[in-house]
């Protein structure tokens, strides 16, 4: 379905993704994973178009994407939930629901779509998205209206992020109904072990390069063996010192 070749992506002379090739299947929940500044979020970027590789090509459903905008791959059924949303002065929460289900739905429809997210709808259904919402409010209504475009590709960025008074489990609920009813893929960007316990598959990424992919509960093994050897190191380390 997915496929990358050679990608490659620098900026400021600096390495951010280095020959980053993968190859995603029709209807996985993939989870890209790693450390800050790992290239993570900007492989996501890549696949959606908002940034363009230095080289390398990105296959979607076997069509070559690399040099296709932002608008032509959403029509070709990639939806993305960018990590700040953006912000629509004068449109309503309704508004964008019905836009992006590309069909006239009904005010009880789209109350149950936020009812979803931890959203009451009653007070939500008819505001404005500008900046009266908060970053969390802001954060679950871009999770609703990608849940409800019936993407083929569907890309989150970082969804916890902003969002930490709702329940994990209502966030992995929603992930997890979004999958099931699109039949698509689902591919997240995240840090929270609860979200990547979830996935299909776990893609660990180091330095620009894929340093690890496999099944969830096989990749979580080996982080966690690793990160426990790096505390061990880490205090054999501090012992050496001070018996120095």
């Amino acid at each position: 379905m997915l496929e990358l070749k050679h990608i490659k992506f620098e900026r400021d002379n600096k390495k951010i993704l280095d020959d980053i090739n993968l190859k995603i299947d029709t209807g996985k929940f993939i989870a890209i994973t790693g450390q800050n500044g790992s290239g993570k979020s900007t492989l996501a970027k890549i696949i959606m178009g908002i940034e363009k590789p230095d080289s390398g090509q990105v296959i979607f459903e076997g069509q070559d994407i690399t040099n296709k905008t932002i608008d032509e791959r959403a029509r070709m059924g990639i939806g993305f939930a960018f990590q700040q949303p953006v912000k629509f002065k004068g449109i309503t929460v309704l508004d964008l629901i019905r836009l992006s289900a590309k069909r006239q739905m009904n005010r009880k429809e789209a109350c149950e779509v936020l009812s979803q997210v931890g959203l009451c709808a009653k007070e939500y259904i008819d505001r404005e998205v500008n900046d009266s919402l908060s970053g969390g409010e802001l954060k679950r209504i871009e999770i609703a209206l990608l849940a409800v475009r019936g993407s083929k590709l569907s890309i989150f960025d970082e969804p916890e992020a902003g969002i930490d008074l709702w329940s994990f489990q209502n966030l992995i609920q929603v992930f997890e109904h979004i999958q099931e009813m699109n039949n698509g893929t689902t591919l997240i960007i995240s840090h929270q072990e609860r979200i990547l316990k979830i996935a299909d598959e776990i893609i660990l990424m180091k330095n620009g390069k894929v340093v690890m992919e496999g099944k969830a509960d096989e990749v979580l093994n080996e982080m966690n063996i690793g990160h426990q050897c790096c505390k061990i190191n880490k205090k054999q380390c501090n012992r050496n010192i001070n018996e120095e």
